[in-house]
C-alpha cells in the first residue's frame, strides 16, 4: 500500500515505512483552508493546515510512503486517528507520479482529504488573513507557523521545479508580519 501525503506528513510520518518517494498527483491544488483544533490549533484559537481542492490543471507535489506487511495496518490505525478523527479527512485513491525519472507507471495512493462538509473546515481568506492565523495558533503537535515554514521547505529542497503559488503567498505574508511582532515585542520590553 502506498500513502501519499501533502502536508505535515512530508516531513512527520510518524508510521514505519519500507520505501519513500517524492513525486506529484495531477487534479489537486494543495490550500490552507482546513482548520486544526488539536494539532496546530485550539478550540479558541484554530489553526490553518492544508487540504486538497479538485483542481483540473493542476498538481501537488509530496511524498508517497510504501508500507508492507503489519505496517499497513498499524499505519492505517494511526492515520485514521490523526487524519479521520481528528482532522476530519476522508480518503481516496489518487495516482501517484513518481518524481524519479526512472520510475515506470504512476502508482495507486491512498491520499486524506478535509472536505468542505466536515465541521473543522475554514475554507478560502486572503495569504494575509491565513498567515495572520497560522501566526496566533500553536498546538499539541507545535505552532502553526513551524508547519508553514517546514512545508515551504520541504518544496523549496525536495521539488524545487515544482510552483506553489498558495503556499508561497501565505509564507510570504507571515514573514512581513513578523519584523512587525518582533518590534512590538521590543518595544514591550523596554518599557
Amino acid at each position: 500500500l502506498w500513502i501519499f501525503g501533502y502536508g505535515s506528513l512530508v516531513w512527520r510520518p510518524g508510521f514505519e515505512f519500507t520505501s519513500r518517494k517524492v513525486g506529484f498527483i495531477r487534479g489537486y491544488s494543495r490550500r490552507f483552508w482546513q482548520g486544526d483544533t488539536f494539532h496546530r490549533g485550539s478550540e479558541k484559537a484554530p489553526g490553518r493546515v492544508v487540504t486538497l481542492m479538485e483542481d483540473g490543471g493542476a498538481c501537488t507535489w509530496g511524498v508517497a510512503y510504501e508500507v508492507c506487511g503489519e505496517q499497513i495496518a498499524a499505519s492505517l490505525q494511526y492515520l485514521n486517528m490523526r487524519e479521520a478523527v481528528l482532522g476530519g479527512y476522508d480518503t481516496k485513491l489518487v495516482k501517484f507520479h513518481p518524481q524519479d525519472k526512472d520510475a515506470e507507471e504512476p502508482i495507486q495512493a491512498l491520499v486524506y482529504i478535509a472536505t468542505p462538509q466536515n465541521p473543522s473546515y475554514l475554507g478560502p481568506a486572503s495569504e494575509e488573513d491565513i498567515a495572520a492565523q497560522i501566526m496566533a495558533s500553536s498546538g499539541c503537535a507545535g505552532h502553526n507557523i513551524e508547519y508553514l515554514l517546514r512545508l515551504a521547505d520541504f518544496m523549496r529542497y525536495f521539488c524545487p521545479q515544482a510552483e506553489d503559488k498558495h503556499l508561497f503567498s501565505i509564507e510570504e505574508a507571515l514573514i512581513s508580519i513578523l519584523p512587525c511582532m518582533c518590534h512590538t515585542e521590543e518595544t514591550l520590553e523596554e518599557t
